[in-house]
């Protein structure tokens, strides 16, 4: 049965490279200030000293693990060049890994320091996209007997279909803060490149929206407990996607809870729970399914975060320090 499941899905998400009018979302991580460069070109650099984003999310378990995003990221701020640098690389598997999406991104961002509380910084985002399709593994409807399934041969011309496709990708965004406050705005694939296998197909322009704020509510120990509400809004062609949601930290230990739903459709809840040290983070989060996908067995979403702060010896007087979140 879930052989059949896997399959099924398999040929839906194929239907985004061979029609015309179809076209797809990009994954989203729960997690998404700990995978800063994926969420906004403009976080490039947010952090003075290098740092490296290990991001994994295995969403809907319960079907096989039949979507895993993965990516790795590095930047940091280089005052000779007034901004910051980045690299991140990601690929995101469907069906047991028979369509993949791969990137590899370039991300620059220059910071304008208005006065001593609110800064600017805009982002770049240089990359190149592989999508990869195994014809081999999709069944289409002239295999199916109504009695025994999918027992015949397709006669989809799929031995001459390519394999792959390539392209050039840009993106662009924005971020503006002060010491507790931040908004932010990013446009993800700006020139609509076209990611058809067989006709055009183009990859829809994404527009993300973030914002929130970072408030201390009391001392604890030699530290303080802060409260962090937060917005995110994402639209990529019809699709649209509000998320919002609250994390606290105390200490070393930060906790969160957030909320996804489109217009018409309340999706699921997020739990968190993330350790936070000088030289690393690390959090895990969990989407709790609440739509009617509930009844379907997928068991949510998993998703584990790592982050190695390294250390540095420049200390810059002019940087200002974006108080967004841990995750």
């Amino acid at each position: 049965m879930y052989k059949n499941i896997t399959k099924i899905l398999i040929a839906l998400s194929a239907l985004v490279f061979t029609t015309e009018t179809a076209s797809a979302q990009d994954p989203a991580f729960s997690q998404f200030y700990a995978n800063p460069l994926y969420l906004n070109p403009a976080f490039a650099g947010t952090n003075i000293c290098p740092r490296v984003n290990l991001n994994y999310r295995d969403q809907w378990p319960g079907i096989g693990r039949t979507y895993v995003t993965t990516s790795v990221s590095w930047d940091k701020h280089i005052q000779a060049i007034g901004g910051g640098l980045g690299v991140i690389v990601s690929q995101d598997k469907a069906g047991d890994g028979n369509l993949n999406t791969s990137h590899a991104s370039l991300l620059y961002s220059y910071q304008l320091k208005i006065n001593n509380t609110y800064a600017l910084k805009a982002g770049f985002e240089a990359s190149y996209r592989m999508i990869q399709l195994n014809w081999e593994d999709l069944t289409f409807g002239d295999m199916i007997d109504p009695q025994y399934g999918f027992i015949y041969p397709t006669n989809e011309d799929i031995a001459n279909n390519p394999s792959s496709v390539n392209f050039p990708d840009f993106s662009a965004g924005i971020l503006a803060y002060s010491d507790n406050l931040f908004f932010g705005f990013a446009a993800h694939h700006l020139t609509q490149p076209n990611q058809g296998f067989i006709s055009e197909s183009q990859l829809p322009t994404k527009i993300t929206i973030n914002a929130g704020g970072n408030f201390p509510l009391s001392r604890y120990k030699n530290s303080i407990t802060t409260i962090s509400p937060n917005i995110i809004y994402q639209k990529q062609q019809d699709f649209q996607q509000f998320n919002y949601g609250v994390y606290i930290n105390r200490g070393p230990v930060v906790g969160g809870l957030w909320a996804r739903n489109s217009l018409n459709n309340f999706d699921s809840f997020i739990l968190m729970l993330g350790l936070v040290q000088d030289s690393f983070k690390f959090g895990y989060s969990y989407d709790i399914t609440v739509s009617n996908l509930k009844n379907s067995n997928t068991l949510g979403a998993h998703e584990l975060s790592f982050t190695l702060l390294l250390p540095c010896r420049s200390k810059s007087k002019s940087f200002n320090t974006i108080s967004c979140p841990q995750f």
